[in-house]
């Protein structure tokens, strides 16, 4: 479902704007399920599917190709703990 060619990741890596967008559209449906396990908390839907793509694209930036782990399972982490950082940092300010 979202496993993604290694070479488009590595294009995206190298700055290939294009391919990141690609990967992007190709996990919106990964996003939007990261998006879902925080609904209901006062934040926007939208808002909280941006901060998801900036974890997604973190994790693009981070992602070790020779490893043998989908760039999905791998990107997972990323998003969920840039919402819970920005659902932190916002409760602070």
């Amino acid at each position: 479902m979202y496993e993604n060619d290694r070479d488009s990741i590595i294009k995206a890596q190298q700055g290939d704007k294009e391919e990141l967008e690609k990967l992007i559209k190709e996990n919106t449906g990964l996003i939007w399920s990261i998006v879902k396990r925080f609904q209901g908390r006062g934040y926007e839907k939208e808002d909280l599917y941006q901060i998801c793509s900036m974890g997604f694209i973190k994790a693009i930036k981070r992602f070790d190709a020779k490893f043998d782990v989908k760039l999905s399972t791998y990107a997972v982490p990323y998003m969920i703990g840039e919402v819970k950082r920005f659902i932190r940092d916002d409760r602070t300010n």
